[in-house]
């Protein structure tokens, strides 16, 4: 077990005095925040200009996160590629920070044809696509390189196929990353760290038998009352991607962290059937292609990030700690029978299709 760790601060700084900041200091303080974690520079377009039909089109792309995520970054080289190689003929407007909607609101509109593409996790997406769940399985993925395989190789096109259904076509995988453990209790290690620590998880239900099975007492809450949460331990910890964790300023109320890696999230690239029945089938090839670019770009921009954010935060006093291969495959056991109870209800035939390949690829 590795700790990384710098002299913590005494006390968390509250919500209640970022109040009493004037908007130019908020201002100067965001710029700071995004400058403070660079951006990997945006590749060039490469390959001709596709003749369409002579036709403009416009689209419109709505993301979750914010301008300061990669999946934000993702989306300008997807604007990028898609007007250079249309010759403008393809216009993207690109939306941020849900402006146009959740992720699920962002799919109903998909389907209702009043928006022409979205990047959900797939988390939210079960009830539509039960085959998704097979996402929220703990270690399902060890290394980013094996998820890399698995949602590029046949088992993520098929996938992609099964999910271009129900007036939605899905063109593409990207990354929203692997979630770690906070806590304002103790160092977490071991399983039994865990025993009765209070942690806050979305309302999935795999996530919470995750939590329940690890000896915690998992508790669903809404993320925008999460860090309210925390501060008052209404909660004792949660879990999310670094970039979340540092964003989100969870480390002014939460002291402790572990790089558990224990649910690795894609993001699904979707385009409503409606506008793309409308398209010329050269422009769809170039959607497609396009998105397979940004998939690839917003990982490595994803990961690049990742590491920087984790020292960033081991650097204003959060105690990392790290787990070794054998501490890691103590949680992996004990969550076994996670595996068992979701078997039927997922599909035996893909976990193990999905696992045997995430083994060949290590």
């Amino acid at each position: 077990m590795k700790t990384t760790t710098r002299s913590p601060r005494t006390l968390p700084l509250r919500r209640s005095l970022v109040s009493l900041l004037t908007a130019g200091v908020l201002g100067l303080g965001s710029l700071s925040a995004v400058a403070a974690t660079e951006m990997p520079p945006l590749p060039e377009v490469k390959g001709d200009v596709v003749q369409g039909n002579g036709k403009d089109y416009s689209l419109k792309f709505n993301i979750g996160l914010t301008q300061s995520s990669a999946q934000y970054r993702g989306l300008e080289y997807f604007k990028k590629i898609v007007e250079k190689r249309s010759d403008g003929h393809i216009q993207v407007q690109m939306f941020h920070s849900a402006q146009l909607g959740d992720d699920l609101q962002s799919v109903s509109a998909l389907q209702a044809g009043t928006l022409e593409m979205t990047s959900p996790s797939t988390s939210p997406m079960v009830n539509m696509f039960p085959q998704f769940a097979v996402f929220d399985l703990p270690f399902l993925f060890p290394k980013p390189e094996v998820a890399d395989k698995v949602l590029d190789g046949e088992i993520g096109q098929r996938m992609l196929k099964e999910a271009s259904t129900k007036g939605l076509v899905a063109i593409g995988w990207s990354e929203n990353g692997y979630r770690q453990l906070t806590n304002s209790k103790r160092p977490v290690s071991k399983p039994a760290d865990l025993e009765g620590l209070k942690i806050r998880t979305m309302q999935n239900p795999i996530h919470l038998d995750i939590w329940r099975t690890l000896g915690a007492n998992p508790t669903p809450m809404s993320f925008a009352e999460l860090f309210t949460a925390l501060e008052q331990h209404v909660v004792d910890g949660q879990e999310n991607p670094w970039i979340t964790i540092k964003s989100s300023k969870f480390n002014e109320v939460q002291q402790y962290a572990t790089e558990t890696n224990h649910v690795y999230t894609p993001f699904i690239t979707l385009v409503s059937e409606r506008f793309w029945n409308r398209l010329p089938a050269d422009y769809q090839q170039l959607l497609r292609d396009a998105a397979k670019q940004m998939g690839d770009y917003e990982r490595h921009v994803s990961r690049s990030m990742n590491d920087q954010i984790k020292q960033e935060l081991a650097d204003e006093g959060m105690q990392i700690t790290e787990l070794t291969p054998a501490q890691v495959k103590v949680f992996q056991d004990k969550l076994e029978p996670v595996y068992a109870d979701w078997r039927d209800k997922i599909g035996g035939d893909l976990i193990d299709s999905i696992r045997q390949a995430a083994s060949s690829a290590q």
